[in-house]
Formats: C-alpha cells, structure tokens, sequence
C-alpha cells in the first residue's frame, strides 16, 4: 500500500511539473508583450504584431483571422481585429499605436499559421510605430511568464 501511495504522489507531481513547463516554454526574450496576450517586435520604426503561444494555446483550432486595411490607423491597448477559434471569438489589441502598413494576407486562406507558428509566420500585421515611448507600457519576457503563471492560477 505505501508503495502504491509513494508511486501516485510521483506521477502526480511529475504531472505538475510538466503541465507549468509547458504552458510557459514559448516566451521569446526579443519581444514585448501585452496584458491581452498580444506580441511586438519593434525593428527601428516597424513593429510586428501577433498572438502570444500562450494566446492561442487557450484559444484553441484558429479558424478565422480578421485582418484590419492596409493604412488604417492603431491606437495601443484598443481593438484592430479578432481572431476566430472553435471555442471564441477573441479581439486583437494593439501593444503600439501607429499605421497598418502591412497585414498577413497568408492568414485568409491558411488561419491556422497562429497556431501552429504564432511568432513567425503566423503574425498578423505590421505597423510603422507614431511613439516608441509606448514600448515602456509593455511586459518583457520575464514580466510576460510570471505574468500568464498568476493569471493561470486563477482559474
């Protein structure tokens, strides 16, 4: 019996274990993040905007990405798309403000790229940056990590 006991808190701590790596091991150091679990990486003045891995983790199968016009205006922190799963319909927020110069027309016929490479091919739009200041408002990497681990013990 002590044996069986011993075996069980084992397994149910390696269980543990492997369930927090896992839902914190695609943090890339090089961006910046947001609170709504968006991505940017600012090169110069372009920035490069996404869902986190963690984003679509939770959301589930991406069915359908809304994709704002080229040329339209971004204010950091509000809507400029949504992106569609099997489980909800999620907005994508800006982490910058600026103007869409760019947007990931992939996206229209393949929405699955979010899942499957949410950091490179499945990014969504590029914007040209109207204030670098705004980057200050953001999470890096560390911030972003501790931050998905307390919001995940919530629930």
């Amino acid at each position: 019996m002590a044996c069986r006991q011993f075996w069980a808190s084992r397994a149910a701590s390696y269980l543990r274990v492997s369930l927090f790596n896992r839902s914190f091991s695609a943090v890339i150091k090089d961006l910046k993040y947001c609170d709504s679990h968006e991505w940017v990486k600012v090169d110069g003045k372009s920035a490069t905007i996404g869902i986190t891995d963690h984003a679509q983790d939770h959301l589930g199968d991406v069915v359908y990405v809304e994709l704002p016009e080229v040329g339209k205006g971004v204010t950091q922190g509000e809507s400029f798309g949504a992106v569609e799963s099997v489980k909800a319909t999620s907005d994508i927020n800006s982490p910058v403000s600026g103007k869409v110069v760019e947007v990931n027309e992939e996206l229209n016929s393949s929405p699955g790229l979010v899942n499957s490479s949410p950091y490179k091919d499945g990014w969504i739009i590029k914007v040209e940056v109207s204030d670098s200041g705004e980057l200050n408002n953001l999470m890096d990497s560390e911030q972003y990590s501790k931050f998905c681990e307390e919001e995940d013990s919530k629930h």
